[in-house]
């Protein structure tokens, strides 16, 4: 699928394919970040994975990298009101990142009007995570040059609503959109394109590949799985994340009881069961990254697995796609 002439996102990114490897806990090693980057694609640093998964220094890692690729890589990073040390922290990455030359930027869960107004002096584009129109707006409206429109098909954290409807949705605000979810295969990179998406993000897809470090297990896992064993559940980091319906899964529950439900819910509660579900699930993410089924089987997948079927390089799954 041929992609139109002019498209917005190849510009802000530098890069030659509309492709982006999407941040992921733990699974964005270095490797993996350069490996896409160098192969035509935009690789997205995700921070706590580099510095806490994978025990970098965060400016020595974003070195390596630039050893690894010399094309252009992203930064994510997720501006939800937290904890002040955390803040703190994400405002000295950015600065990091920006003296070593990173200019694309993906924001979550948050307002991103702070970051904008730090990087676009510098020339730093940035795009924010959407799950629906209310999210898009209040982002268009914090000056935001794109929109990474997470559909309810993703992997880990999703939305609601159907690539299509995302897009229906979203093409007004007249800014590139990117479709985040669901798209494992050529046929899905191309079906997307063509419903009119300046790029698409891929997940699921790049954890089966050589360079990702997550375990055999997982990798397995994907190739194994297909749609109906992707299943929703909020007991893992207090909002909707999408997993591999595994034994372990299933011995877990998908369901959060009634009264954390409520406590999820609640006004002054809720900032503080999110804390907790977040450190949760960082320790679990991590020990099922490095120790496979032997610790317990908790992967994060989308609905993409239906279109992996083996585990292949960076370069060939892009090429894959734009051949």
């Amino acid at each position: 699928m041929t992609v139109k002439e002019g498209n917005r996102f190849l510009s802000h990114a530098g890069v030659q394919y509309p492709i982006i490897c999407g941040a992921m806990y733990p699974c964005s090693n270095p490797e993996l970040v350069a490996a896409v980057s160098e192969s035509g694609g935009l690789g997205i640093v995700q921070p706590v994975s580099l510095v806490y998964a994978h025990a970098y220094d965060f400016r020595k890692g974003l070195q390596y990298i630039r050893k690894l690729t010399n094309k252009p890589i992203g930064l994510n990073l997720l501006v939800e009101k937290s904890a002040k040390r955390y803040e703190d922290r994400l405002k000295i990455w950015l600065d990091i990142a920006l003296e070593e030359g990173v200019r694309f930027f993906i924001t979550a869960l948050g307002n991103p009007s702070w970051v904008i107004e730090k990087v676009r002096p510098l020339g730093g584009i940035v795009y924010h995570d959407v799950t629906n129109a209310k999210w898009a707006a209040k982002a268009v409206e914090a000056g935001v040059d794109g929109l990474i429109c997470v559909n309810n098909r993703a992997g880990g954290h999703l939305g609601s609503e159907s690539p299509e409807a995302l897009l229906n949705d979203l093409k007004k605000y007249g800014l590139p959109l990117i479709c985040a979810g669901g798209v494992g295969s050529k046929e899905h990179y191309a079906a997307m394109i063509a419903l009119g998406y300046d790029g698409v993000q891929l997940g699921t897809r790049f954890i089966a590949s050589k360079e990702c470090t997550a375990h055999e297990d997982y990798k397995n896992a994907i190739i194994r799985a297909e749609e109906v064993d992707i299943v929703e559940t909020v007991k893992i980091s207090g909002v909707p994340v999408s997993i591999i319906n595994t034994d372990y899964v299933k011995k877990m529950g998908l369901e959060a009881s009634h009264v954390v439900t409520w406590m999820l819910h609640h006004p002054k509660l809720k900032h503080y069961m999110r804390i907790f579900y977040t450190v949760r699930s960082v320790f679990l993410l991590k020990k099922s990254n490095s120790k496979g089924s032997s610790y317990k089987d908790f992967y994060q997948a989308g609905k993409s697995v239906d279109g992996i079927n083996s585990v292949l390089g960076a370069k060939e799954i892009i090429d894959s796609f734009v051949s």
